[in-house]
């Protein structure tokens, strides 16, 4: 439908349009943070000091939303990193393919090559398909294990900012 629709197939768009809309999961997230973290007294305070709508979301509700923000962008930059699916239905330029869909087809294709060697009575040994997994398990989760430090202040903020004072 999106590539139909929008004529996308082939593009760098095919990867990122199909994953843009709104999931039901993170409108809940959003939802129970607003509803459990800001306090409506704080609002009404706003109110009060004759702040309008649009002050209220940017000096008070975002800044106190940062734990939760930041959750919702790590969640969807997951989203795209470990996306291969949209890279198999709407790419077939080999230059565009996304690197999760990129190991995808070499763990098949390792795979393919063990079972023809098996069939042709070779040593099936000689091909090692849990080595290549485990080493490519390595390659995808190195970049979100560099990323986490720089965003973890921001988790424990959250888990703090919805404690119960004394």
């Amino acid at each position: 439908m999106y590539a139909n629709t929008f004529h996308i197939k082939n593009t760098i768009w095919a990867l990122l349009i199909p994953n843009l809309m709104m999931n039901a999961f993170y409108v809940i997230m959003m939802r129970s943070f607003f509803t459990a973290s800001i306090p409506d007294s704080l609002i009404e305070a706003a109110k009060l000091d004759g702040a309008s709508e649009m002050k209220i979301l940017t000096k008070v509700i975002l800044p106190l939303s940062k734990p939760m923000l930041v959750t919702l962008v790590l969640m969807v930059g997951l989203t795209y990193w470990n996306d291969w699916y949209n890279s198999m239905l709407f790419i077939n330029n080999e230059n565009l393919y996304s690197l999760q869909y990129q190991l995808y087809k070499l763990v098949n294709d390792a795979q393919a090559l063990r079972n023809i060697a098996a069939e042709s009575g070779m040593v099936v040994d000689t091909v090692p398909i849990e080595a290549t997994k485990m080493a490519l398990t390595v390659v995808v989760t190195g970049p979100i294990i560099l990323l986490y430090p720089f965003v973890q202040r921001y988790f424990v903020k959250g888990l703090t900012l919805g404690a119960v004072k004394g």
